[in-house]
């Protein structure tokens, strides 16, 4: 399956996750991006690399490529309008050592900022951005 949109995936239990998603639609003017939860069937359907698919992390869909963990986040705000766009100088961080972070952040994210029952359901005016 191949969509020209740009979607961002995420894990729809996580508290950070959820405002994390919150945060992007109100910075995306253009509302260029549409979300699924990685719970979703539509996840389920559109992700096909085993790797990504057992993911509890971030993961960007962008021209037909997969980007997850730092990379989704970096090449995300490198998409959005200045100043956000200014954070994807952090690009030239290795992998490995933004990977780090991005890993102890993301070990640690349900017991910092808690975690849902169920995935979040989204406001009425941002209904049509959502993907199930």
């Amino acid at each position: 399956m191949s969509i020209s949109e740009d979607i961002v995936f995420f894990d729809g239990v996580c508290n950070l996750c959820n405002s994390t998603v919150q945060w992007i639609i109100r910075h995306d003017k253009e509302k260029r991006f549409k979300f699924a939860s990685l719970q979703s069937d539509f996840a389920d359907r559109f992700i096909q690399n085993p790797e990504i698919k057992a993911t509890d992390s971030i993961v960007l869909y962008h021209n037909n490529r997969f980007y997850v963990k730092s990379r989704a986040v970096l090449k995300l705000m490198g998409l959005m309008r200045f100043p956000i766009n200014m954070a994807k100088i952090f690009l030239i961080v290795p992998t490995f050592i933004s990977n780090m972070v991005y890993d102890f952040v993301a070990k640690n994210r349900y017991k910092w900022f808690g975690k849902r029952d169920t995935c979040m359901l989204p406001e009425a005016g941002v209904k049509d951005r959502f993907l199930r």
